[in-house]
């Protein structure tokens, strides 16, 4: 099985430049978007499906911000979405398979220091 982590950020224009084409030449089995910027509504999700994908994805509240997605060839048993985690999950940070392991994750990049990991193990992780 081939799995692919990509942070698109995101993934309307990651599609403008090339991304459909990129996913044409059959990169991956399961692919791992971070950073899509989208809710799964505005995107046209049928060039995916042509290719063989199924998507499941995991948006932010705020549009436009964050948010994973997974594309995968191989149907999963189980899609767990967010953790329960509040702040995390309205962020759109974690979309999980737990039966397959995959895992599509995107951490906040902190500048601030200790506190801030703290907060990212104790929401997040």
């Amino acid at each position: 099985m081939r799995i692919i982590s990509y942070n698109v950020n995101g993934l309307r224009a990651a599609i403008s430049k090339g991304f459909l084409d990129w996913l044409k030449t059959d990169p991956a089995d399961v692919i791992c978007l971070q950073e899509t910027t989208a809710q799964r509504e505005n995107v046209d999700h049928r060039p995916f499906h042509d290719l063989g994908y199924s998507d499941y994805w995991f948006s932010a509240q705020k549009k436009g911000y964050s948010g994973v997605a997974v594309f995968t060839k191989i149907k999963p048993a189980n899609v767990q979405y967010g953790t329960g985690h509040k702040v995390s999950d309205d962020e759109g940070r974690i979309l999980q398979s737990p039966k397959s392991l995959t895992l599509a994750l995107k951490l906040q990049r902190r500048r601030k220091g200790a506190l801030e990991v703290n907060y990212e193990r104790e929401h997040v992780l």
